[in-house]
């Protein structure tokens, strides 16, 4: 009777803790019994008792037919030291659990990723049997530190086309683009450096200087890429090391850096020693020949990091960097002690993709279905009588304020009550304290006219 009460004790106090740490929101259904039980090897009984203490406590309470959820009342505790940078990442993913649960029959309108659609006729599960065949002899060790050389080989031809000399040597693979840029940041970012950022940005990025405990400045982003005033103004002030940038189908505002901008950019880094970290996401999404900082600098002073995860499929989780040689190998051993390496087996798949052929007309598909995607987004919003940042005709984001909204945090919140998913504004600002107006609107699904309609009826319920 003994050991059931103290199990009982430490599985309430298990819970607790964690809904006091922000694993678990106010008004959030917790794990059902059976999950708990399951996951714990706890008796029913036993995890029903734990419960029954935190009901007690006001912690969680229940719902005839639906489980247990979290009081409003007990969310995460006030520290009384300065923020730790664990928790100060924990803001990026907190905001990120809220807006994009998995809420079924949902409508993304602020998604990350193209819609499945447009992704489908690659087929992938055609390449399981030529993957396993091409690599029964190395599939099943940890491969080159560098990833697969076969695919790697074909990245250089891909890079060609984008104006960017390399050689194999210069590429490393990743488990996607926020792999590479965790090896970018573990390695030239110590705790309490000075980087520069796009503003708005990449969320995620933010999150992991944020657990570098790195101090980011944000650049003030335009419709051609960022303010070359304020650029220069932050480089002279606080000497940062790194330049984190997007230059083609920025996230979140989609636009594209101009190629005079591009010039000033790479001069003004020259000039004060500045390291450029270009991450191109989206390439895949974009014509061949925009202007990218890494052609224009060859790698010199720039860091090129790609990804197949938006124009293939985010489960493959294969992307890379490429830098100098002697950089490369130094993060291919940072890679070796962080996570032993890439995948081989996703690599593999990658470059068969490649190597078959596919690739390219799945991209002239691609590109098609954004330009078309985008046409309908620009028609549905301006319908709305929003105001789109920079206009960009093909894109997979549009940045974008909705009249009457000056703050879209609130409105995602209403919005999701009617499983209307957007991105609001504020988690792509430095400060994510930040009031903000506008919003990110994934193009696939806004030009869809099921849920550009169901969008637009919550929207005037809302607004009313």
């Amino acid at each position: 009777m003994k050991r059931t009460s103290t199990i009982t004790e430490e599985l309430a106090g298990s819970i607790q803790r964690q809904i006091q740490e922000g694993a678990y929101a106010p008004g959030e259904k917790l794990p059902s019994l059976r999950t708990l039980s399951e996951l714990h090897g706890y008796s029913k009984n036993t995890v029903v008792a734990a419960f029954e203490i935190l009901v007690a406590q006001n912690v969680v309470e229940p719902r005839r037919g639906s489980g247990f959820y979290v009081c409003h009342h007990a969310g995460p505790k006030a520290l009384e030291e300065e923020t730790k940078s664990l928790d100060r990442a924990m803001n990026i993913v907190w905001m990120m659990r809220e807006q994009f649960k998995a809420i079924p029959d949902a409508h993304p309108l602020g998604d990350g990723f193209p819609p499945i659609a447009w992704l489908s006729d690659l087929r992938l599960d055609k390449y399981h049997p030529k993957v396993v065949r091409s690599g029964m002899g190395t599939v099943f060790r940890y491969g080159n530190r560098f990833g697969y050389q076969p695919l790697r080989d074909h990245l250089v031809r891909r890079l060609e086309s984008f104006g960017i000399g390399a050689k194999p040597s210069q590429i490393l693979m990743t488990q996607g683009a926020n792999s590479a840029l965790d090896l970018v940041i573990r390695y030239f970012v110590p705790p309490g450096a000075t980087v520069l950022v796009d503003d708005p940005g990449y969320y995620l990025l933010f999150g992991k200087l944020k657990l570098a405990d790195a101090r980011i400045i944000g650049v003030p982003r335009q419709a051609d890429g960022p303010d070359l005033a304020a650029l220069e103004q932050l480089i002279i002030q606080h000497k940062p090391r790194l330049f984190f940038t997007q230059s083609v189908g920025h996230n979140p505002t989609g636009s594209d850096l101009s190629a005079w901008k591009a010039f000033r950019v790479l001069k003004l880094a020259q000039e004060h020693d500045l390291l450029l970290v270009e991450n191109d996401a989206l390439a895949d999404f974009k014509p061949l020949a925009s202007s990218r900082l890494s052609a224009l600098d060859q790698l010199e002073r720039t860091i090129y990091i790609g990804s197949f995860s938006k124009s293939f499929s985010a489960s493959l989780r294969v992307g890379f960097i490429a830098c100098s040689a002697d950089l490369a190998s130094e993060l291919a051993d940072l890679k070796t002690l962080i996570s032993t390496n890439s995948s081989e087996y996703c690599e593999r798949t990658v470059d068969v993709i490649l190597k078959e052929g596919h690739y390219d007309k799945h991209m002239v598909r691609l590109r098609n279905k954004v330009t078309e995607a985008t046409e309908s987004a620009h028609r549905a919003l301006s319908s709305l009588g929003a105001t789109i940042f920079g206009n960009p005709t093909q894109s997979l984001y549009l940045w974008a304020t909705l009249p009457g909204v000056p703050d879209t945090h609130m409105l995602a919140k209403e919005l999701q009550h009617k499983k209307i998913l957007i991105a609001p504004g504020r988690l792509f600002l430095v400060d994510s304290a930040e009031t903000c107006a506008w919003s990110r609107f994934n193009t696939g699904a806004l030009a869809d006219p099921k849920v550009f309609t169901a969008f637009q009826q919550a929207l005037n319920v809302v607004q009313k």
